[in-house]
C-alpha cells in the first residue's frame, strides 16, 4: 500500500473510503457500526480512528485525505462542516461549496489544501470538494465506461440541487459542469410527500431547521416510491404541478413548501386521493427529468448515445432510472450502489485519486463495508449447528420461514443485497405481510425479489442485468403467481439479479432452484427499525423476529420469533 486516499463524510450519511491506488479497500458507513441510527453521521475524532484501525490503518498511513463538501454555509463563501474532539466540542473544518457552477471557469477538481485536526493530536493536512463534484466522480469512477476509458455524461441530483449535467473526459482529466437540466430541488418530491396523509409531519410541515429536516424528510422518498404504485398519474393533477412551478420556482426550501401547497390547494376540489397525488408527482418530475435531458441531446447532437451516469439521491427511483435508460439517448446508463450520501466518501476520495495520480477508473466491490462481527458464543436461547448453502435451501424450501443472513463485508450504499440480508421464499403472497409486520413496515411496502441472473428475462421485464436493484422491472405475467411476495400492485419489482460476482446468494439460489424449480427468493434489509443493518449474529437474535439466522456456514435456531 504506498497510496492511499481517503474520502470523509462528516455529516449526516457519514462515511470513511479508503482507495489504494485505484482499489477500493473499504467504505464503511456510521450507520453499519454498533446497530447506529440510519443516517448517522461520522465527526468524532474517536470512531474516525476506531475505523481506521478497524482495517489496520492508522491516520499517518493516509496518503492525502478530502473530506467532502455538504457544509453549512459560514459567510458569504465560506463553507464548514464539525469534527468532534475527545472533550466533546466541535470543531470548524472549511469545506467546498454544496454545488458545482455550470457556466463558469472555476475546475471543480482545482482545490486548495487545508489544515484540519481531523484525527486528534496535531493539525493534517486535506482537500475539500464539492458535495456535487463527489456525487459525480463517485458514480463515473465506479462505472464501466470508466474501466473503459471512455468519456460519459454525469447527472447529479441531490436533495438540496437541481440536477446539474456534467461532462467528464478521464484523458484530461476534466470534469466540466454544463447546465442546470431543471430549476427543480430534488427536495421536491419528499416535502410534497410530507403534506400527504402516510408521511406528514404536523400541522404546520413548514419547517426550515436542517436538522428537522433531514431526520424527518429524509427517510421518506423510497416510502412515497413504493406508495406511488397505488395510483395512476392524474392529467389535471399534472397540470397543475406545471402551472405551479411557473409561479413558484421550486428552488428552496421555502418556495418548495409554497409550490406543494398551490398545487394541493388547486386539485382539493377534484378529491384525489393522496396514492394519485403521489403517483402524479412522481410522473411529473419524472418527464421533466427525461425531457430536459431529450433537449440537451437534441441541441447538442454530438453527445447523443453517449454513456451517461446518475448520482445525488434521486438517482435512487428506480422508476426515473428505468425511463432515462429506456429514452434511447444514452449508449449505457449506469447508476452505482451509493448514489445517495452513503457514497460522497467514496467521490471524495475518487477527486483524490484523480488529482493525484489522473487516473479515473475505481476497482471496487459492492461488499466492502464492515465484516460480520465473529459470534464467540451462541445467543442465549438459541442452539446452533453447521449449515451449508444447499441445506439452508431446503430449509427455505421446507420450512417456507424467512431466515437473516449475515455474510463477510457487509453491503455498501443503502440496499441489502445478500451479506446483511432477510431471504425468504417468494411462493406465497402472505410472505409480503410478513416481512412487512415483522420490520414494522406500511402494508402496501413491496419486498424485492432476488433472482439468478440466468433466470431473470424468463422472469422479469426487461430482465437485464440488475445486481444493485436501481432500475424498474415487472413480472412477467406468466410468473405472479408462482412469485407473489415480489409483485408490487403495479406489477412492478425492485429486481436484485444475482452472478456468480456474489457468491453466497447465487450458490443459494442455484441451490433453491434446483429443489423448487424457482430462481426467485426475497430480500429485504437486516436490521432493527430505524438503525443500519445487523453487524452480527448477537443483534438479529436480540431483534428476536424470526426462528432461523444463518452466519458463515452455521444456522442459529430458536423457537422464538413469529
Amino acid at each position: 500500500m504506498d497510496q492511499l486516499f481517503c474520502g470523509l463524510k462528516l455529516t449526516h450519511d457519514g462515511c470513511m473510503a479508503v482507495i489504494d491506488r485505484n482499489e477500493l479497500l473499504f467504505s464503511i458507513e456510521a450507520e453499519k457500526l454498533e446497530n447506529r441510527a440510519r443516517y448517522s453521521a461520522l465527526n468524532t475524532w474517536g470512531d474516525l480512528v476506531d475505523v481506521l484501525d478497524g482495517q489496520g490503518l492508522n491516520p499517518d498511513d493516509l496518503t492525502s485525505i478530502a473530506v467532502d463538501g455538504w457544509g453549512k454555509t459560514g459567510g458569504a463563501d465560506t463553507h464548514q462542516v464539525h469534527v468532534i474532539d475527545g472533550t466533546g466540542a466541535p470543531l470548524p473544518v472549511p469545506v467546498a461549496s454544496y454545488r458545482d457552477q455550470p457556466g463558469t471557469l472555476v475546475d471543480p477538481l482545482d482545490r486548495p489544501v487545508g489544515t484540519a485536526r481531523l484525527f486528534g493530536d496535531g493539525p493534517v493536512k486535506y482537500r475539500s470538494f464539492s458535495h456535487a463534484t463527489d456525487h459525480a466522480l463517485a458514480s463515473y469512477c465506479s462505472s464501466p465506461f470508466a474501466l473503459r476509458g471512455e468519456a460519459a455524461l454525469i447527472v447529479v441530483w441531490d436533495g438540496g440541487m437541481a440536477p446539474c449535467l456534467y461532462h467528464y473526459d478521464p484523458a484530461g482529466p476534466a470534469l466540466l459542469p454544463l447546465r442546470w437540466l431543471l430549476d427543480v430541488l430534488g427536495g421536491l418530491y419528499p416535502i410534497f410527500a410530507t403534506h400527504l396523509s402516510p408521511f406528514r409531519t404536523g400541522d404546520n410541515p413548514l419547517d426550515t431547521d436542517a436538522q428537522k429536516l433531514e431526520t424527518v424528510i429524509l427517510p421518506v422518498s423510497g416510502k412515497a416510491m413504493a406508495y406511488a404504485a397505488l395510483g395512476s398519474p392524474d392529467d389535471e393533477a399534472l397540470a397543475a404541478m406545471a402551472a405551479a412551478s411557473g409561479r413558484h420556482k421550486p428552488t428552496d426550501v421555502v418556495p418548495m413548501y409554497l409550490w406543494s401547497r398551490a398545487v394541493l390547494r388547486e386539485l382539493a376540489p377534484k378529491m384525489l386521493s393522496d396514492a394519485t397525488l403521489m403517483a402524479s408527482m412522481q410522473e411529473y418530475l419524472g418527464n421533466l427529468l427525461v425531457g430536459a435531458l431529450r433537449r440537451f441531446v437534441t441541441e447538442n447532437e454530438e453527445f447523443r448515445g453517449t454513456p451517461l451516469a446518475l448520482s445525488g439521491g434521486c438517482a435512487l427511483n428506480i422508476k426515473w432510472n428505468a425511463r432515462v435508460r429506456e429514452s434511447g439517448l444514452f449508449s449505457e446508463v449506469w447508476v452505482p450502489p451509493f448514489p445517495n450520501d452513503a457514497g460522497s466518501a467514496i467521490g471524495a476520495a475518487c477527486a483524490e485519486m484523480i488529482v493525484r495520480t489522473g487516473r479515473s477508473e475505481l476497482h471496487w466491490s459492492a461488499f466492502a463495508g464492515p465484516d460480520v462481527l465473529p459470534d464467540t458464543e451462541t445467543p442465549a436461547g438459541w442452539t446452533s449447528a453447521p449449515c451449508t448453502l444447499d441445506e439452508l435451501a431446503e430449509l427455505l424450501a421446507v420450512e417456507g420461514e424467512p431466515v437473516v443472513v449475515l455474510t463477510g463485508r457487509a453491503e455498501i450504499g443503502p440496499r441489502a443485497l445478500g451479506h446483511r440480508s432477510i431471504i425468504a421464499p417468494a411462493t406465497e403472497a402472505g410472505m409480503v405481510d410478513k416481512l412487512n409486520d415483522l420490520k414494522q413496515r406500511a402494508a402496501y411496502r413491496p419486498v424485492a425479489p432476488i433472482c439468478l441472473e440466468d433466470a431473470a428475462p424468463t422472469v422479469f421485464s426487461p430482465g437485464t442485468r440488475d445486481p444493485y436493484m436501481l432500475f424498474e422491472h415487472q413480472v412477467r405475467a406468466e410468473w405472479r403467481d408462482r412469485v407473489p411476495a415480489v409483485v408490487h400492485v403495479d406489477g412492478s419489482a425492485r429486481l436484485q439479479t444475482v452472478g456468480p460476482e456474489n457468491p453466497v446468494m447465487h450458490e443459494l439460489l442455484t441451490a433453491y432452484r434446483r429443489r423448487t424449480g424457482v430462481p426467485v427468493l426475497c430480500n429485504t434489509s437486516a436490521n432493527f427499525n430505524g438503525s443500519g443493518f445487523f453487524p452480527d449474529v448477537a443483534s438479529a437474535a436480540r431483534w428476536g423476529k424470526v426462528r432461523y439466522i444463518w452466519s458463515e456456514g452455521t444456522l442459529f435456531r430458536t423457537g422464538a420469533g413469529r
